[in-house]
Parts: C-alpha cells; sequence; structure tokens
C-alpha cells in the first residue's frame, strides 16, 4: 500500500533517524536493468523513501515515470517522482501526474526546474513560472491525494553562476512560504557542504509561523570522486568549506579509492554534526546518490545514527515469520525480473543474471548482513567484476551499462545557465566563423564555458590545444578529446590518475560537430583509407547513424596498470553510449537556438547546425604516435 512521506515520518518515535535516496533514469537500456538490480540491494539499507529526478519533456520524464513505477509496483518502496514545470507542457504534467495516480505513487516533489526562457524570445512551451504554481495546481486538480515537496536552499537560490548575482537565503523566504501555503508538505534542501550554514537556514525557517512545524531533510552528496564533488558544487552553487578542501590535497585528487575513503568520514561528521546541532530536529537525511552505492553503504554503516535505520531493517528482516527465506528471495527476484522483462523484452541469458542478483539470502545477523551488503558493493559478492563499473563514474565515455551511466545532475540537457548569462557568454552569432571564435576562445580560456560544457579545460586539453584551435578553424566544433599516451606515470601532474605506482595509457579520439558536405566529401573518404587503424561514429540529428565498427562493438581508450590489481579501464567508447550522447548533445543546439527570437539571424544559424551537420565521434588505435590522429584529421 502507498504511504505518504509525511505519514511514514510521523510514524516514527520521537528521535528515530531515517534517510532517503535519490536516483536518476540512467541515459542507456542497460544502464536502466542495472539499476533496477541496485534498487534491489540498496533497499536492504532501509531507506524510508526513494526519489526519482525528472527531465523535463521527451523521453527523459517517460523514463522517469517508468523508473518510479518500477520503484513502488516492483521493489515495493515508497516512492516521491519528481516534477519540473518550466519549459513543461501541461499536458505532460497531467500525464505524469495520472500515470503516478494510477500506480499508487502519492508522493511528488514540485520543482521549478531550470529558468524558463522569455516566452516572447524563445518560443517557452511552459504554463507554469513557478514552483508554487506547480503546487497549487496539483492541490486543485488532485485536492490532498498527493504528499507534496518542494525545494530549499540553505545557501541561496541561483540562476547562473556565482559571478551574476550574490546568494542569500532571507531573500527567498517569501518564496518558500508561497510554496507551504500553496499546499507543500516537507522541504528537501539542495546538496551542500557547510554544516554551518544548514543549521543558520533552519532556524530561519523556523522562525517564521507558517514554517515552524514543516519536515526539512537536509540533502547531500557523497564524495565518490575529486572531479564530480567540484562539479557538482558548482552546478549547485554549494560553497566548499576551507578546512573540508584541505582533507583532499592535490597530491590524492587523481586517487579516486583514497578520495572515496576520505569522503565517506566527511560525510558521516556531516551528518553527526547536522543531528547534534539541530538538536534532532532534523531527523532525516537525502542522499544524492547519482546511482551509486559503494560509499552510502559505508557511510550508512559508519554514522551512529544512521547504522540504526539499518539495523531496524534487519530485524524487521528477521520477525518476519510469515516469508521463509526462499520466499524472500523469490520476490525480490521477480519483482527484478518483471523490471527487467516488461520494460526491455530482454534476452534469457539477462533474467538468470537477474535472478542471481536476487540470491541475497536473509540468514545473517544484522551486522553480517550490512557487511554483506558493503561487500557486494564493492565486487566481493554475487556482483563480481560488475560492481567495478563505477570506480570511476558518471563519466561522459564512462560504461554505458552503468546505472550511473549520465549527467550527474540527473535533469537531461540544458543551458545550464540564465539566459542573461548565456547572452553574455555567447552573443549573437550570426556565422559559423562566429561559433568558431567561441570553441576558440573557451580553448583559450578566455570563455568559461560552452553549451556543452560548464566547467573548465582539463589539464591534458593543453597538449593538444592548437590541435583542436585548428580543427575550430575550419568549422570542426570540438566538444571531447584527449591526446594520446603511452606509459604516463599514475602520478603525472597532468596526465595521471589513480594510486601510486601505476601507468597510464591513451588512444586519441575527438568528438565534434562537422558539416555534413565536409564529412561526406573529405574527412570521411580519409578516414577510410586508414584501415582498422581509425574508428568512427557518426550521427545527425534526425535517423542518420553509421559507424565502420561492428555492431555492439566496444573501444577502451584511457587505462591504468596498477600494482596488485586488474587493469582499470576508464573510458569507452561504444555505440549505446555515443546514441545517448547524440540524442542530447543535438538537444543543447535546440536548447541554445530557444534563446533567439524566430527568424532572427543567430536562430536560423544554429538551425542550421541542427539541420546540416553530424556529431561525429573519430578515435586513433596507434596511441605510441602521439600525433597520428591530429595529422589524419587536419591533412589538406
Amino acid at each position: 500500500m502507498s504511504i505518504k512521506i509525511t505519514d511514514k515520518i510521523a510514524s516514527l518515535e520521537k528521535d528515530e533517524p531515517f534517510f532517503s535516496l535519490e536516483f536518476f533514469p540512467p541515459k542507456t537500456d542497460s544502464g536502466m536493468r542495472n539499476l533496477y538490480a541496485r534498487l534491489g540491494r540498496m533497499s536492504l539499507l532501509g531507506p524510508l523513501f526513494v526519489t526519482v529526478t525528472w527531465g523535463a519533456g521527451g523521453t527523459t520524464s517517460e523514463k522517469t515515470t517508468d523508473l518510479a513505477v518500477t520503484c513502488q509496483q516492483d521493489l515495493g518502496l515508497t516512492t516521491c517522482m519528481h516534477l519540473t514545470c518550466t519549459n513543461t507542457p501541461k499536458s505532460v504534467i497531467d500525464e505524469a501526474l495520472a500515470k503516478a495516480k494510477n500506480c499508487g505513487i502519492k508522493n511528488i516533489l514540485a520543482l521549478r526546474g531550470d529558468p524558463a526562457r522569455d516566452s516572447s524570445v524563445s518560443h517557452g512551451i511552459g504554463e507554469f513560472e513557478y514552483a508554487a504554481d506547480l503546487v497549487r495546481y496539483i492541490r486543485e486538480e488532485h485536492g490532498d491525494y498527493f504528499c507534496i515537496g518542494v525545494a530549499g536552499y540553505p545557501e541561496g537560490h541561483a540562476d547562473g553562476s556565482f559571478e551574476e548575482l550574490q546568494q542569500d537565503p532571507k531573500k527567498d523566504l517569501p518564496y518558500l512560504v508561497e510554496k507551504i501555503s500553496a499546499g507543500a508538505d516537507f522541504i528537501i534542501t539542495q546538496l551542500f557542504f557547510d554544516v554551518e550554514k544548514f543549521v543558520q537556514y533552519e532556524k530561519m525557517i523556523r522562525s517564521q509561523p507558517e514554517l515552524e512545524k514543516i519536515t526539512i531533510i537536509p540533502g547531500l552528496l557523497p564524495i565518490n570522486g575529486y572531479n564530480i564533488f567540484q562539479r557538482a558544487s558548482k552546478l549547485s552553487h554549494a560553497s566548499i568549506p576551507k578546512k573540508m578542501l584541505d582533507e583532499f590535497p592535490v597530491e590524492i585528487q587523481n586517487d579516486d579509492d583514497t578520495v572515496k575513503e576520505i569522503g565517506v568520514d566527511v560525510l558521516v561528521k556531516i551528518i553527526d554534526e547536522i543531528y547534534e546541532k539541530t538538536d534532532s530536529r532534523v531527523k532525516g537525511i537525502h542522499f544524492y546518490t547519482l546511482n551509486l552505492e559503494k560509499s552510502i553503504a559505508h557511510i550508512v554503516n559508519k554514522s551512529k545514527y544512521l547504522a540504526k535505520v539499518v539495523a531496524k531493517k534487519e530485524l524487521e528482516l528477521e520477525d518476519d515469520t510469515s516469508s521463509s527465506d526462499d520466499e524472500i528471495d523469490e520476490s525480490i527476484t521477480t519483482a527484478k525480473r518483471a523490471a527487467y522483462t516488461n520494460r526491455f523484452n530482454t534476452t534469457n541469458k539477462v533474467i538468470s543474471d537477474v535472478k542471481a542478483v536476487g540470491n541475497v539470502k536473509m540468514t545473517h545477523s544484522p551486522s553480517s548482513q550490512l557487511q554483506k551488503l558493503i561487500s557486494i558493493s564493492a565486487g566481493r559478492g554475487v556482483l563480481g567484476k560488475d560492481a567495478t563499473w563505477d570506480d570511476f563514474p558518471n563519466g561522459r565515455f564512462g560504461d554505458s551499462r552503468s546505472p550511473a551511466y549520465g549527467e550527474i545532475d540527473g535533469y537531461g540537457p540544458s543551458l545550464k545557465v540564465s539566459s542573461s548569462r548565456a547572452y553574455e557568454l555567447w552573443g549573437y552569432p550570426k556565422t559559423k566563423k562566429d561559433i568558431s571564435k567561441l570553441f576558440i576562445n573557451y580553448l583559450l580560456k578566455k570563455l568559461d564555458c560552452l553549451p556543452w560544457s560548464e566547467l573548465s579545460l582539463s589539464p591534458e586539453t593543453s597538449l593538444i590545444q592548437e590541435e583542436l584551435m585548428n580543427l575550430n578553424e575550419k568549422n570542426y566544433f570540438t566538444v571531447a578529446s584527449q591526446p594520446a599516451i603511452n606509459c604516463a606515470p599514475s602520478k603525472d601532474k597532468i596526465l595521471g590518475w589513480g594510486p601510486s605506482n601505476g601507468f597510464i595509457y591513451q588512444k586519441a579520439f575527438v568528438e565534434m560537430f562537422v558539416s555534413k558536405k565536409e564529412w561526406d566529401e573529405k574527412l570521411l573518404p580519409k578516414l577510410n583509407e586508414s584501415g582498422n587503424l581509425v574508428s568512427y561514429y557518426y550521427a545527425d540529428s534526425k535517423d542518420t547513424f553509421e559507424t565502420n565498427l561492428p555492431k555492439n562493438a566496444s573501444n577502451c581508450v584511457t587505462w591504468g596498470v596498477f600494482p596488485n590489481r586488474e587493469i582499470v579501464q576508464t573510458t569507452i567508447v561504444e555505440e549505446e553510449s555515443f546514441r545517448a550522447w547524440r540524442e542530447e548533445a543535438f538537444e543543447i543546439w535546440k536548447e541554445w537556438k530557444l534563446l533567439y527570437p524566430k527568424g532572427s539571424d543567430s536562430e536560423k544559424l544554429i538551425d542550421s547546425v541542427l539541420n546540416d551537420y553530424y556529431l561525429v565521434t573519430v578515435l586513433h588505435h596507434d596511441y605510441p604516435n602521439e600525433s597520428a590522429l591530429w595529422d589524419l584529421l587536419l591533412a589538406n
């Protein structure tokens, strides 16, 4: 039976802690399939509820509702489905709410989403401007059926970048009051790392009569890698205290294993401080999991508060005398098998794999059961080597089978900046040379970001900067690349990553937008003459997709060799991930196009790129020859 989140919280003892987990739909079908198995394992930790993020419009929103239905019906998890309202047609909102209601989901997190483009300019399709409008609409249409959550911002809400405006939670307070007055029941905060700022935020909220009793659930992000940590902080405008940054000195920032270990201790300290400094007024923690499990399991195990949740869950499993161990196993297996079979028409082999995942026997003591889950997520349990998919998570070219494959914010393609900031950054291009100049200025670090990249360049890009600039001079717009590397030390300040005393290898590749004419008449013939030394994929914004590789071929282009462990492959180029990224990459052009009035020079220019360009990925297998790829692409 579906239960409202606020009712579940009210049923807890006075000082009883809880936590919730947030997931997003992976970009690929294989990633989605494997997420169901992960959800089954993570449910053993005893989350009070799970949330599923939303991407506005299109297939992303469809995957959101499908994943939410699976969590609620097949896995028996109390599920809260995100809804973002700006730039989303009312019909999509109505359809999502109807589907949630039909499958018994009673919890909605109502969010504004990305800033709405000026409708007079961008042809906007949203009929709701603010989250309060969505909350009010849900209440008017569905009464008290749904329990509605809204977002809170401990450091203040921001549209765009730190440079644009000063965040101030006091300025947000009237809007938060409006959301609660419109009918919201609880608050989940944006992620933060500064406990003191959250404590002050919680006190400020409690000072308002309308908000004195409202449930506030702080949102925390486990630290699974230093680059992800930094990127998430920038995207969410969350400051990182200097004392916390000092926990990650430069010499360990590329060593993901060490960063994760330190990150677990950092999060445990944050959680304990939240409980203590709020005198247990705040009883729950919301984890932005990024679809990862290892860090969550370790954090929950080490926190003196959250470990109580797992102990309670295990006692419930032991006390369930109505089901034998085999029956419990079969219920888990059946749910996952249904999720696989009904949604993806999987093969018998995949179904047998799910059965193997489901055979987690409930015959252990509480502490050993938790240790079993931690062992599984560390790659020593029933998943074996499959659990190593997430050693280097959320990369653009990571393993597409991973549940963590996709955007780390989980909200689908967007410009990541407000309209005013976009105009300031990219202006009003009228020719392809204007676009080329933007890419070149980004390579020269004269421009902070591009629509496809909101962060600064990787240091290794400096090794191929001239080659990339030359490609952009030809109006080949480069969006991803890496140099060839043959046996660089893992501690190299520019190229290194991973544990000490290792060696790094890379094949050169580049991903870029190229005009169909240029590709068909010049580049493609040259690449085909190189035989099997070169692999490529190319696709347009519609139906065209071609490659010189066999179907489902996979290319490892970055790997590391380290003492006392298997070879680690961190960057993979393959068909499923390219197809998923192709859709997003062209959607970002469409988002950029929406900034400009219909019929304007800028709008027509970007529209011509959408119609007349391919997205291509080219990689060269001769990695000892550092210049091989660039000599080939730039030859007259």
